[in-house]
Parts: structure tokens; C-alpha cells; sequence
């Protein structure tokens, strides 16, 4: 049971327009790139008001390497008598359908479960997500970071067993009730975004299977740490292609962003860099690993530190926004070719 952790009732009218379900949703995953797969999901089915009605958990064969299992615990041998998605894909259906997706960050979690779906031929049933990283900044909770932990002990929720995808989903499901009823109390317009389901997919290069790792022989350990990656990185490194896009200028504020664009990353992000920076290639922009008078736009969530590439884009006057207003920006990205 979730301890009610809302303040008193308001008696302003809940607002009309707010959706009639949540979906709080917490997936772990093998990895943080396109190819990676689900290893465990869980939801928190919440009513309009933000009630729990009920939850659900289940772990997924991924049908390759679990990843970094020093994160998430879920290694080779536990995942191998797991189902697979296309097992799972219609009770999944069934704990989203006609309700909003929430999630801490909800692109990766949105992104990671529309491939599935597309992987296993299926469309998943989520029109609109609504990320809990974007809330907190509507409700102006003053947050030193924009980590889930952080979120939790502003409304005082216990972390029970991090990376942990049903703990982690109650967690969010604790700190999002609050947060629902106050942004209804003070009339705030819910940050939703549009979900587009993938229509087909096509993998790339066939990532390591479960039980066989390169050069492992066959064997699961393959040399590495409960059967992952080596200690310390998420994935194998790998060399990006060069941006095919000139580079348009500068961001401008209230405009999109246009492939090609420069982008640098600077600080602490609620999100592994490496993921950032694979959205933004994906989306056809260049990301920089410096900054110079040609970058483009500076992403940070801390524009008031003194780190070389903060201080350098005050002297070059590049635009500087924060990872959310990035994720946000992320979704339509214009072409190149677009003035």
C-alpha cells in the first residue's frame, strides 16, 4: 500500500482536462543505445486523482547479454527463464492502454518500450507520456539535481531497493501523487508529450546473445563480472559517423532545433551521457566534445557553475538550456534543408 504523502484537499475543482489514468512505468534495461533491450518492467496503474489501483512487475529474456548486471542485479541465468517480449507484450498492453505514461524521463523508458513493441510487431497502445523531470520544473520544486533519489526525498518516499524496476516504479508512484495534486490545486497544465509508436523496425549488427559473449567461448561469464560488460562501462565503445549536415548556427530560442546543429553537454544529467548524445545523433545533430564559437547550443543543469565549457559559452554567447527543455527539443528536429 502507498502511503498517501499529498497534502490536504483543495477545494479548487480538479481540472477537466487532465487526463483518467496513469501508467507509471520503470523499465531496466541491457544498456542505453538503440539495440539495447528490456530486461524488466514494472507499472503502477494510477486513477484520475492519483490512486493506486493496482501494480505489476515482470522480468524479460532479453535474448542477449543482460548488460551492466552490477546496476541491476538480473544476470544470465535468472534472465534465461524469463519470457520473452512478444510473452509479455499484451499484459504490458493491457496495464497502458488509455492512460497517460509517466516516467522519470520518460523518453528513454518511451522510446526503450516502443522498440519492443515495433521488435515484436506490435504497436504499443500509449498516445501520451507525461515526464516527471519536466513536472517537477513546472511546479518549481526546489531540486539540487534532477535524479529520481532527489525527487523522492523532497516528498520524503524511501528507496527500498534502487534499479530495481518495481521499487523504482513505487517510488515514482509515491512522488508523482503529490505532485499530481498540486499542479491540480494551483491550476498547472500537465507537461504532455505526443507517444508515435514505431511502425516497423530493422536491428542492427546482432548484439551478443545470452550464454554467448565475445569471447566467452560459450560460456556465460565470457571473462567479465556476473556475465556483463567489463566493470565501468555500460557497452562496448564505438566510433560515431561524422554529421552529414552543415552546421546552420546557433540555436535561437522558441525555434527548433535543425540537424546539424553543434551540441555540447556539460555537468551532472539525470540521464547517462552516452544516451543524451545518442539521441541527439540520432536526430541528425553533430555532438561536440568541446566547446568553440561554432557550437551550436549547450546543454547543462547547472548554468551557473564554473565548468570550462559553462564559462566559455557565456564568452561566446552560445545559448545554454537545460536536459529536459533538450529532451523536449529532441522531439521534432528539423531538417536541414528547413529555414
Amino acid at each position: 500500500m502507498l502511503e498517501d504523502l499529498t497534502t490536504a484537499a483543495s477545494p479548487a475543482p480538479w481540472p477537466a482536462a487532465y487526463p483518467q489514468g496513469y501508467a507509471v512505468v520503470d523499465v531496466e534495461t541491457t544498456g542505453l543505445a538503440r539495440d539495447d533491450r528490456i530486461i524488466s518492467a514494472a507499472v503502477y496503474r494510477l486513477d484520475a486523482r492519483g490512486e493506486v489501483e493496482d501494480h505489476w512487475y515482470t522480468m524479460v529474456n532479453p535474448e542477449r547479454d543482460p548488460g551492466p548486471v552490477w546496476i541491476h542485479g538480473l544476470t544470465t541465468e535468472v534472465l534465461e527463464g524469463a519470457p520473452l517480449f512478444q510473452d509479455i507484450a499484451e499484459e504490458f498492453s493491457d496495464r497502458l492502454a488509455d492512460r497517460v505514461l509517466v516516467a522519470h524521463n520518460a523518453v528513454f523508458d518511451w522510446s526503450m518500450i516502443a522498440r519492443e513493441y515495433a521488435r515484436a510487431e506490435r504497436e504499443a497502445p500509449v498516445r501520451q507520456r507525461l515526464c516527471t523531470i519536466a513536472l517537477s520544473k513546472e511546479l518549481g520544486l526546489p531540486l539540487p539535481n534532477h535524479k529520481l533519489e532527489s525527487l523522492a526525498a523532497h516528498f520524503g518516499v524511501v528507496q527500498q531497493r534502487a534499479h530495481h524496476a518495481l521499487d523504482d516504479a513505487r517510488v515514482l508512484a509515491e512522488a508523482f501523487r503529490p505532485s499530481l495534486r498540486a499542479a491540480a490545486r494551483d491550476g498547472i497544465r500537465l507537461p504532455l508529450l505526443e507517444c508515435r509508436p514505431l511502425k516497423e523496425w530493422s536491428e542492427s549488427p546482432a548484439a551478443p546473445r545470452i550464454g554467448r559473449q565475445p569471447g566467452s567461448g560459450g560460456h556465460a561469464s565470457g571473462g567479465y563480472p556476473s556475465g556483463g560488460y567489463p566493470s565501468g562501462s555500460w557497452r562496448p565503445s564505438r566510433k560515431r559517423p561524422a554529421c552529414p549536415y552543415p552546421n546552420p548556427g546557433h540555436y535561437e530560442a522558441d525555434k527548433p532545433l535543425k540537424q546539424g546543429m553543434r551540441v555540447a553537454f556539460s555537468g551532472d544529467t539525470s540521464v547517462d551521457r552516452e544516451l543524451l548524445e545518442d539521441r541527439a545523433v540520432e536526430a541528425g545533430l553533430h555532438v561536440a566534445t568541446s566547446l568553440s564559437r561554432l557550437t551550436s547550443l549547450l546543454v547543462t543543469n547547472d548554468p551557473d557553475s564554473s565548468t570550462s565549457k559553462v564559462v566559455k559559452a557565456k564568452q561566446f554567447g552560445t545559448p545554454v538550456i537545460d536536459e529536459a527543455a533538450f529532451g523536449q527539443l529532441l522531439r521534432d528536429v528539423a531538417p536541414a534543408s528547413e529555414k
